[in-house]
């Protein structure tokens, strides 16, 4: 099988792609998949390449398109001025972020024809949008974090607020422009660092629980859970992309697998975030994080529809501690794309 993997992107989550794609490179069965690494350099040029090393770029790599053409199915390959056609049969776009989660990706290989893994065009733009998610959920009855939205130019009064809150930008992952503010006058501050990531802001109360997180694999009712896992703070927040030497640990935050906390407590833990990842529509894969607070209750934090694959991400950890080791997970997912593609014609 013919597989075409996406990695790099335009977004600040250009390195975490790479990392993950890095990560799929070592568990793809070669018995069963020929890769098409296909890696978008930080200014957006395609450009298939051997693997998705480190220097990528710089090696032995041939500008190509993908075609929106469903005659074609696959990529147009650039070779000494003319085109080469690869078809493909299907594709995993390791992207994170912009143009990668919020539906642009997604909405190419729809009009392609190519199945492709994860969220579809609808779920992923719901999801990347905070305000979105907090509004779709919210209408399912399930409890999510209250919040204000500031667009555009737009100054929020910093004294409308109870502190602390959170200022993130609505449509950023990995924490990427998020500011913890615990008094009025670094409002504004924090606002301005999120819009360097989008011109949509949230301002968001703060929730007093404990960090945990769900991983999600299947579509529609069929649906699998890895081990939840948990995150243990010793100050600020989770961060943990933006850490300098990420693999090596993080300076504030520990991840527990499994969860330490109570059997109902997990129960209603996973049966949210089934709940919430049926509500938003998504397929194939999510991590679906919350707040468990103190009396027992479950509130949204967010949904990553292609979270991070790398050697320290949270989603391959909690599969592999539910006895699902990243190549079954690759499997699996490539069978669900197929599979919903068949349900879709």
């Amino acid at each position: 099988m013919k597989v075409g993997i996406i990695f790099g992107g335009c977004s600040e989550e250009h390195p975490v792609s790479l990392k993950s794609a890095q990560l799929v490179a070592g568990n793809l069965d070669a018995a069963k998949y020929e890769p098409v690494w296909i890696g978008i350099t930080k200014s957006g040029a395609w450009k298939v390449c051997d693997r998705p090393d480190p220097d990528w770029e710089h090696g032995n790599s041939r500008h190509a398109v993908l075609s929106p053409d469903r005659g074609e199915h696959g990529l147009l390959v650039l070779e000494q001025g003319r085109y080469e056609t690869i078809r493909l049969d299907v594709v995993v776009p390791v992207l994170h972020g912009r143009f990668g989660e919020d539906g642009a990706i997604q909405g190419l290989l729809e009009l392609s024809g190519i199945p492709y893994v994860g969220c579809d065009i609808q779920s992923s733009a719901l999801c990347l949008d905070k305000s979105l998610t907090y509004t779709v959920v919210g209408s399912a009855g399930i409890a999510t974090p209250n919040f204000w939205v500031v667009m555009g130019d737009q100054t929020p009064d910093p004294d409308r607020f109870t502190y602390p809150v959170f200022v993130k930008p609505a449509r950023s992952g990995s924490t990427f422009g998020v500011s913890k503010v615990v008094d009025p006058t670094e409002l504004l501050g924090a606002v301005k660092v999120a819009r360097q990531y989008d011109w949509k802001v949230l301002i968001e109360e703060a929730v007093v629980g404990s960090e945990v997180g769900c991983a999600v694999l299947g579509n529609g009712d069929d649906l699998i859970l890895g081990e939840l896992d948990q995150i243990a703070l010793t100050h600020g927040f989770f961060k943990i992309h933006q850490e300098i030497d990420p693999e090596s640990g993080s300076e504030n935050s520990t991840v527990i697998v499994p969860a330490d906390i109570s059997a109902a407590s997990r129960s209603l833990v996973r049966e949210t975030a089934k709940a919430i990842y049926r509500a938003l529509g998504c397929r194939g894969l999510s991590r679906v994080d919350m707040f468990l607070k103190d009396d027992g209750t479950v509130v949204l934090n967010e949904v990553n529809t292609f979270p991070g694959l790398t050697s320290y991400s949270r989603y391959p950890r909690m599969m592999a501690a539910a006895g699902l080791p990243v190549p079954e997970v690759i499997d699996r997912l490539v069978s669900l794309a197929l599979a919903g593609e068949d349900h879709a014609r």
